[in-house]
Order: C-alpha cells, then structure tokens, then sequence
C-alpha cells in the first residue's frame, strides 16, 4: 500500500518517477515533497533526466516558462519538450556545460548542464535556466562594469584624499576679497544649484570646487574631476557619458560608465569648461536640466543626480560674443558665480600664503620649518605672479629644494626676482662676464616661463620664441618640465 502524501494544497504532488518500493518510503517521499517545494519556489528552471535522457523531475517555473503542465513531462525525453536541449548529451558523456546560450521560446537563455555522479557513474543529470533571457545577463554586466568603474574611482579618490584634500580651512588669506570670497563658497556649498568658477590660472579654482564639496550635503559621495581641455576632443565625449559594448572601435567589450554617471549623488567639476567642444555642449545642457543621460550607442535613458561645478580661465563671456560657447548652457552654469582674484590684486595674501606652503614644503626638507628673511619677503611681496598661486609654489618648491639653511635668502631666489638687487663689480665686468650673465637671465626666463605655465608650448609663446628653439635652449641648460 502506497503511503499517503500531505493533503496541504500548497504542496506539489510529486513530479520524480519514483523507483522500487523500501521500507523507508515513507520518509523518502517526504523527503521528495521537501525538494520539490525548494525547487518549484526557486526562480530558475530546473530539470533532472536520468542516464538516457529521459526526464525525473520538472519544475513548476520551467514549466510556465515553456507552457507545458511538469508533471505530464515526467518520462519524456528531453528533447521532446525542451527545444535545442543538449541534456542527454551531457547525462551520456559526464562533462558538464557552464554558463552556455541555448535557444528556447525564441529567446537565448543562459543555462547549465550538470552530470551528476555516484562512484565515478553518471547517473542523472541537472539543467537549469539561470536568467530569463542573455538580455538579463548584458543588464548584470552593465551593473558590475559601473560597480567596476566606482570602485576604482572610489580608490583613486582615497588615495588622494590620502595626499591632497582641500577644505576652506586649507585656502589661506587675509585680504578682504578672499574673505568675502569664502563666506559665499561656504553659503554655496549648502545649495544643489551650479556653480561657475572663474580666474586667471593658478589662482587656486580646484581648491574651491573641492573645498565647496567637502563642506557640502554631498561630501559622502565621489568628487569627480574632469578638465575639458586635457582630454582629447574624440575621447571627451565618452569619457563624460560613457558608451555601449561595440560603440565604436576600440571600445571595452562590457562598455564603460561615464563620469558624469559616477559622479551620482556627488559632485562633478569640470575644469576649463570654456574648452568643452560646441558640439557636446547641448548634450551636457540636457543632462543639467533632466538629470539624465545616454551612453554613446545606447538608447536607454540613465539617471545621474549630481552637482556641478564648472570652472574656466577664460573670458565666457567673449566666447558668448564670438560663438565658441552657448548661451543657453552659459546661463544654466552661471547661477553662482564666484571669482577668485589675481595675487597681484590682492598682495597682503602673498606672505601669508609663502608661510603656509613653505610650512608644507618642509616636509621634504632635512628642516623643521623654513623661515623666510625679510628682504626676500619684500622682494616676492612685490612681485605681480602671473601664474599666481601655482608660479609661486613652483619657485618655492625649486628654492627648498636647494636650500643650504632653514631659512630663505634674497641670494635663494631665481635670478629673475632678484634684478636690481644684484650689483657686478665693475671690476669683473669683460666679455666673458656679459656673456655669462646674458646665459644666466636666458636660462632664468625659461624657468620662469616654465614655472607659470608647465607647458612647453605656451612657454615658448610667452618667451615669444618658436617651440623648437625653446626645445634647443632647455637641452643646452639642463632644464626639465
């Protein structure tokens, strides 16, 4: 007499063929019920067949999926009721299938087929549908590629966390413009809407988008910086909103997330946005105003909420007049705008700041701290600093680097700030001299320009001379960038 089964409407009636009768039949029927209500609560499609092929066991999912009734499926061969099925094959042969694309409904699944052994014999074999459709798996790629691309993004940003990290604390000033400047950054900070930086170059604009960050709602989440004019224009666009597999050749197989994509939640700066090319610039309007995106090759709209700040060197406005940036885009950045003047308009910040980084700079230095003479104070307090806040710290960082004592001499100071101060005997005044002294202010003129500018081809047009022969002139002098 056959044992009598659980009467809960909920339990499935069982689908595996059963074998010859024992007395534990009981409690292996249970034990069936059991895996049945696993494997039928489980999303995956899930099929048993034993050595030849012919099915034990069908799930309830597989069986809506293909629209059969399971139970009527028990004693079937495989290959009547499931299209393109290579189970039989794998129950035969005893080598397992992984993660393989097999065609069922019209549809390509992802599937595994799994030879089950008893002393070293097969015998039954285990498939199951792992996702509805590859369609899901291109879905979970995307997801682990951005996953992928945060976690990097997220180590980069602790490393520089770990070496530079600008706060408000960190912008240092006693003038009445940077004070004033601050106050607004600070309010600023604690809104959504864009904000647009301007100043000459090397005033310190970086250091404001990353101080109004850190003191922002947003601080918990990426600062992502991007400077429009160091990426090349081809590469610009992909890099601000990512792309496709296939978008285009050379593009990663599993696609790329966009910066702007990453930077959800947090902020993103985009430096020299005067440079941004006019063809992107009302695709980057778009996805201020709808908080969304596309990746290049792609058709589906992805959500990016994050906070922009835009900074430039350049005269927007000009660039409105001449047609080289949009209005509409101009007026959409320019809701906040803060200015961050010259060191030459503001010269009571001057000795203040060479305190500050000289502070920093010890740390490299056999000192504890380096102190400044005052004559040499005099002489950089005077001077108007046309690469600004980056000038300065590279003259700085090329005094402390040869320094023979703590503290900083007029005779430590490149020949080009010293000028007048150095006087020649008339003594030793004869052509060998002159000449040596004209070698000594040309290879300080290269320095200077190379200070303000840590480019080679805007050196050369500052100096007024051809980028070959300033080539020529920094090889004759032993001058690296």
């Amino acid at each position: 007499m056959e044992p009598e089964l659980s009467k809960d409407p909920h339990i499935p009636q069982r689908k595996f063929r059963a074998g010859s009768r024992s007395p534990d039949l009981k409690d292996l029927l249970r034990q069936l019920e059991t895996y049945e209500l696993i494997f039928d609560s489980i999303h995956n499609g899930v099929v048993v067949v034993d050595p030849e092929g012919y099915i034990l066991y069908f799930n309830t999912p597989y069986g809506q999926f293909i629209g059969v009734d399971p139970e009527e499926q028990i004693g079937k061969h495989v290959t009547e009721v499931i299209e393109n099925s290579r189970m039989h094959i794998v129950a035969k042969t005893g080598v397992p299938e992984i993660n393989v694309v097999q065609r069922i409904q019209g549809q390509d699944m992802v599937v595994q087929r799994i030879p089950i052994k008893k002393n070293g014999k097969v015998i039954a074999a285990l498939g199951q549908v792992m996702f509805k459709s590859v369609s899901d798996v291109n879905k979970l790629a995307k997801k682990l590629s951005l996953l992928e691309s945060k976690v990097k993004l997220y180590e980069e940003e602790l490393m520089s966390l770990r070496s530079t990290r600008y706060t408000f604390e960190s912008i240092v000033g006693i003038s009445e413009s940077i004070i004033g400047l601050k106050k607004e950054a600070m309010k600023a900070a604690n809104t959504n809407l864009p904000i647009l930086i301007t100043g000459e170059s090397g005033t310190g604009k970086e250091m404001f988008a990353q101080a109004i960050h850190y003191a922002s709602p947003r601080r918990m989440y990426p600062l992502i910086k991007i400077n429009c004019a160091a990426i090349p224009k081809d590469l610009l666009e992909s890099e601000l909103f990512g792309y496709e597999k296939g978008a285009f050749t050379g593009a990663n197989m599993s696609g790329k997330p966009g910066k702007l994509e990453l930077g959800d939640h947090g902020t993103v700066f985009l430096d020299e946005i005067g440079d941004l090319p006019l063809e992107m610039q009302p695709k980057l309007l778009r996805v201020l105003e709808e908080k969304e995106l596309e990746h290049i090759g792609g058709h589906q709209p992805i959500k990016s909420d994050f906070r922009l700040i835009a900074a430039s060197n350049q005269d927007l406005e000009r660039a409105l007049d001449e047609g080289r940036f949009r209005k509409d885009l101009f007026y959409r950045l320019n809701v906040i705008r803060l200015r961050i003047p010259p060191l030459r308009e503001r010269r009571e910040d001057i000795i203040p700041i060479i305190k500050s980084l000289l502070k920093t700079l010890a740390d490299d230095t056999p000192f504890a701290e380096i102190k400044i003479d005052p004559q040499a104070e005099k002489i950089l307090a005077s001077y108007d600093w046309p690469g600004n806040i980056r000038e300065l710290f590279n003259i700085l960082s090329r005094v402390t680097c040869f320094l023979e004592k703590d503290t900083v001499h007029i005779h430590d100071l490149p020949l080009f700030l010293r000028g007048s101060q150095i006087t020649v005997p008339p003594t030793v005044i004869d052509d060998h001299s002159l000449d040596k002294t004209k070698e000594t202010a040309e290879r300080e003129a290269i320095v200077r320009a190379i200070s303000s500018t840590r480019n080679k081809t805007d050196a050369a047009a500052m100096l007024g001379i051809h980028r070959t022969l300033l080539y020529k002139k920094m090889k004759k002098y032993r001058i690296a960038l």
